[in-house]
C-alpha cells in the first residue's frame, strides 16, 4: 500500500505530489519548469527527492502535455517542453533508481476522476478539459484509449467551423477556437466590433495597457453585462456542438467537463446540454450521455498519474 509521486508537468510549474492509495494528496512540492531538458530532468528529481526524504515512496508518474510513443516511454514532442524524441522513462528511472510512467496530461485527469472523481462507476467515459485550448481523453470499457500511434483524442482540433477561425494546429474552425478561455475572449471582442451599441463594461479593459481575459469575461456575465452574457452564450452553443461530435463517434455514458473553464460550469453547462441534445444524430430516439463537472480540479492530473504509477508495483490502478 505504498505512495506514489504524481508530477503535472507544465511549460510554466511542475506541480508534484505524493498520493496515498486513497486518492488523498498528502505532500507537495512546486518548481518552475526549466527550459532546457537537462535542466528539466534535474528539477524533476530535485522535486522527487525532497519529497521521498519525507515521505516513502515506491513509484512516479509524469503527467506531460505532449505527444507520447506508444509504450509511453519516450516523449516525441511537447509544445511547451524542451524534450524532443526523448526516452524520459529511462533517464528518469536511471536518476530516481524507482519505477517511472509517463502519461498525458489530460489522461492523468481523466483516469484522476475515474478513479476519485466525477466518473466513479462509469466505464464509458469522455473528457472535454478546456483552457486556453482544448485536451480530451477517452475512456473506454474501464481502459484508457491512445490509439494505435498513442496519440488519440484531439478533440480540440475537430473542425466545426468551414475556414472558420485561424488555429495554431495550422487549420481553420477547430473546435477549440471557438469553445475555450481565449475564444471566448475572442468571441467578446468580436461582439464589442460588431454591436458597438451593445452596452458592456469590458470595453474598458481593452486598452493598450490590458487585455480582456477569459476571467474577466465571466466576471461581467456574473455581474449582468449583456455582451459578456452573450459572449458566453455562444461558448456555451460550440461546447454543446462540440460534445454532439464526440457523442456521434463514440456514444459514452459520460462525459466530463473539465479544466480551468470549467470551475465556471454553472454559467455555461445547461445550455451546453440543451444544445447538444438539439444536435445529437438520433436525438429523441437513443439515451443521452450524462454531462458532469470535473470534481478533482487542478489535483486530477497528479491524483490520476500518481494511482496509474501504482500500476508499476502492483495491479491495482
Amino acid at each position: 500500500m505504498a505512495n506514489t509521486v504524481g508530477i503535472d508537468v507544465g511549460g510554466t510549474s511542475l506541480r508534484a505530489a505524493v498520493v496515498d492509495p486513497a486518492g488523498r494528496i498528502i505532500d507537495r512540492e512546486r518548481v518552475p519548469t526549466p527550459n532546457s531538458a537537462e535542466a528539466l530532468e534535474d528539477a524533476l528529481a530535485h522535486v522527487v527527492r525532497r519529497l521521498e526524504h519525507r515521505n516513502p515512496v515506491s513509484a512516479v508518474g509524469l503527467a506531460v502535455a505532449g505527444f507520447l510513443d506508444t509504450d509511453r516511454s519516450t516523449v516525441r514532442f511537447a509544445p511547451h517542453l524542451p524534450w524532443r524524441s526523448v526516452n524520459v522513462q529511462k533517464r528518469m528511472q536511471d536518476r530516481l533508481n524507482i519505477p517511472v510512467l509517463l502519461e498525458h496530461d489530460c489522461n492523468s485527469a481523466a483516469w484522476g476522476e475515474y478513479v476519485f472523481g466525477a466518473a466513479v462507476g462509469a466505464t464509458n467515459v469522455a473528457m472535454i478539459a478546456i483552457g486556453t485550448g482544448i485536451g480530451g481523453a477517452l475512456i473506454f470499457n474501464d481502459e484508457l484509449y491512445r490509439g494505435f500511434y498513442g496519440t488519440a483524442p484531439e478533440f480540440g482540433h475537430l473542425q466545426v467551423v468551414p475556414n472558420g477561425r485561424p488555429c495554431a494546429c495550422g487549420k481553420l474552425g477547430c473546435f477549440e477556437r471557438y469553445c475555450s478561455g481565449t475564444a471566448l475572449v475572442d468571441t467578446a471582442l468580436e461582439l464589442m466590433v460588431s454591436n458597438p451599441d451593445l452596452p458592456t463594461e469590458l470595453n474598458r479593459d481593452v486598452t493598450p495597457e490590458s487585455e480582456l481575459t477569459g476571467r474577466r469575461v465571466v466576471q461581467a456575465a456574473r455581474a449582468g453585462d449583456i455582451l459578456a452574457l452573450r459572449a458566453v452564450d455562444d461558448f456555451a452553443h460550440w461546447l454543446g456542438t462540440g460534445i454532439a461530435l464526440v457523442a456521434d463517434v463514440f456514444d459514452p455514458e459520460l462525459i466530463v467537463i473539465a479544466g480551468g473553464v470549467s470551475s465556471s460550469g454553472d454559467l455555461f453547462i445547461e445550455k451546453a446540454r440543451q444544445v447538444y441534445r438539439q444536435h445529437l444524430t438520433g436525438s429523441g430516439y437513443r439515451p443521452f450521455a450524462k454531462i458532469k463537472q470535473a470534481e478533482l480540479g487542478d489535483d486530477a492530473g497528479q491524483v490520476g498519474v500518481a494511482r496509474l504509477a501504482r500500476k508499476l508495483i502492483t495491479e491495482e490502478a
